[in-house]
């Protein structure tokens, strides 16, 4: 009755504005979650990606208890230790930089957006980004997001935003003129169904912008803090970008995003010009602190890399058994599974059995688990999802 009640309650005072899975969750710890009723799930998709380290890791929840009794909020016109110590630590795996803290990736996306507008100092503000994309819901990240699904019903939106195809060098050329100002990119699209961007893209890429002196956002909002086996995707292609996008994992399940700008372009935005009243927080940065500790001390970056060829391995094997599997892809344990049919009734019967995947686009299973996932946590994802083939497709 309880859990009846609070589905009930819901759509009384909750607005619908997502389309919910009936899971009422109450626990979480590593790669599992229990729900109302004492049921286990393996959680292979946690959070879209915002567990990265597992729900409520030991070096996260030691953090977030040494914090709470002592400071919880402070403004950002004060000086904040933990502000500075998780932008020194997030400098220290990417490039040299300065970094600007907000909330969330959305907000993350409309900073970089706002910077790359200062820099074209009025003249050049156009953005480039890509079909298939998304990079948040807020009007601006909603503009530059390149799925109509998405801006159906918000239009007009802002102006000054390019899409075009992804892994089209040849598109990008034809789209800069002399307003471009920037150009927006995951290397590795997350909603858009785990397209992975080619390195000869890339690097062509980065090549246009630095001789253009067009600024390269790297939208990291799902691909950092070790999700394809390097602490930042960029490095998979030894290409740094002007700015990068972050936010889901950083936080470890607290709400953070946050924009790495190259320094010596950070000083474009001035004092007044921008601002996050709970931007990088004493708590939520000594989370991200111990999200960093986490990933380096119990060597998941080492681990993502394994498990994820694992995955893809045992990935493989289920596509020459199903005839609905298009296509396996992916880097480290962001990884997709595209069908030729659509992917709800298998999602469905995942969760039926206890495995938590999600569905994309469709027909594109996206399975993300915590980085620390075990060869026996896979091994029962492959079997639940193997089972929940069978079970659809017979």
């Amino acid at each position: 009755m309880r859990k009846l009640k609070i589905l009930k309650d819901y759509d009384n005072y909750i607005l619908t504005t997502y389309t919910r899975t009936p899971g009422i969750f109450v626990k979480g710890k590593g790669m599992t979650l229990v729900d109302i009723t004492g049921k286990k799930y393996l959680d292979f998709f946690p959070g879209w990606g915002v567990s990265n380290v597992g729900h409520c890791h030991p070096k996260v929840v030691s953090a977030v208890r040494d914090q709470i009794g002592k400071l919880i909020h402070i403004p950002n016109n004060f000086y904040n230790p933990n502000q500075l110590k998780l932008a020194q630590e997030i400098v220290h795996w990417s490039f040299p930089a300065k970094v600007f803290f907000c909330n969330s990736g959305a907000e993350a996306c409309e900073s970089a957006i706002k910077f790359s507008r200062i820099y074209g100092k009025g003249d050049r503000y156009e953005i480039i980004s890509m079909e298939k994309s998304f990079h948040g819901r807020t009007l601006g990240a909603l503009s530059a997001t390149g799925q109509k699904k998405y801006q159906d019903g918000f239009f007009p939106l802002v102006e000054g935003f390019k899409i075009v195809p992804f892994n089209d060098i040849d598109a990008i050329k034809k789209a800069i003129n002399d307003k471009t100002a920037a150009i927006m990119i995951e290397v590795v699209q997350g909603e858009g169904g785990i397209h992975v961007a080619q390195k000869e893209y890339i690097t062509e890429l980065a090549k246009i912008c630095k001789e253009k002196d067009i600024l390269l956002i790297f939208d990291e909002v799902q691909t950092g803090l070790g999700r394809t086996g390097e602490m930042f995707a960029f490095k998979n292609y030894g290409v740094a970008p002007d700015i990068m996008v972050l936010a889901k994992s950083l936080g470890g399940g607290l709400p953070i995003g946050a924009i790495v700008v190259k320094k010596e372009i950070a000083d474009t935005f001035k004092p007044g010009m921008h601002a996050s009243t709970f931007g990088g927080s004493p708590i939520v940065c000594k989370a991200a602190l111990g999200v960093f500790k986490a990933i380096e001390k119990d060597k998941m970056l080492k681990n993502t890399k394994k498990m994820g060829a694992y995955a893809i391995e045992k990935f493989e094997k289920l596509k020459k058994e199903f005839s609905c599997i298009k296509e396996i892809r992916g880097l480290g344990l962001m990884l997709a599974i595209e069908l030729d049919i659509d992917g709800k009734a298998i999602f469905d019967e995942c969760f039926e059995n206890g495995l938590i995947i999600n569905c994309t686009q469709g027909n594109i299973l996206r399975i993300m688990p915590a980085l620390n996932v075990t060869k026996k946590q896979m091994d029962k994802a492959f079997y639940i999802l193997k089972k929940s083939f069978k079970k659809v497709t017979q």
